[in-house]
């Protein structure tokens, strides 16, 4: 019990890190067009995310694959970015639906190039385990635990802006949708393969 521990607290810490903040970005860009009363919505996209991020963890682990560490470091932020591009759907309804199995999908693949940017660092770590099930299975549980922690405050946010400040929410979520795109443009400028 006191390995799987150590590992949700990995996956805590691994998502809610405001030094490699791009899990918070890409959350919150998740997360921005949704309100609580759509919770449910939001949640499963937040489950697909951390199976996909398990899952290509696992793929690495097993090195069943092996990423190249500088194009996924470039393909995180884009996957920010499209995200939050992705959030206009919403502001502009009536102009574009492209509908919640696309969203699944997306936010799927997503979630496996998100983990490949950890998978070289995970996979050092489990270089000593024979059980990597259990380490697998905590670190799942530290990232879902720690992306509905994010997610409910984005939805608080939203909760805050919408319905008691009365700020139009497609207003709320282009605001945020733009602040999120600024913030990883830099990103994508420094990570963009050489």
């Amino acid at each position: 019990m006191e390995e799987f521990m150590f590992y949700v607290k990995m996956g805590l810490d691994h998502v809610l890190d405001f030094s490699a903040y791009d899990h918070i970005l890409f959350l919150s860009a998740l997360a921005v067009p949704f309100t609580f009363k759509n919770w449910k919505h939001v949640l499963i996209l937040a489950t697909i995310f951390t199976v996909a991020h398990c899952t290509s963890l696992a793929l690495s682990v097993y090195e069943v694959v092996t990423a190249d560490v500088g194009l996924i470091e470039f393909l995180i932020p884009v996957t920010i970015f499209i995200t939050a591009l992705f959030n206009f759907t919403y502001v502009f309804k009536e102009g574009v639906n492209f509908g919640e199995l696309l969203h699944y999908i997306a936010t799927g693949f997503f979630g496996l190039i998100h983990g490949f940017g950890f998978s070289n660092y995970f996979k050092m770590l489990m270089a000593e385990e024979e059980d990597k099930i259990t380490p697998l299975l905590g670190f799942a549980t530290g990232i879902e635990l720690s992306q509905v922690t994010i997610i409910l405050m984005v939805l608080a946010l939203a909760f805050l802006s919408v319905d008691l400040l009365k700020l139009k929410r497609t207003l709320f979520i282009a605001i945020a949708s733009i602040l999120i795109i600024a913030i990883t443009i830099p990103l994508l400028i420094a990570t963009f393969p050489q």
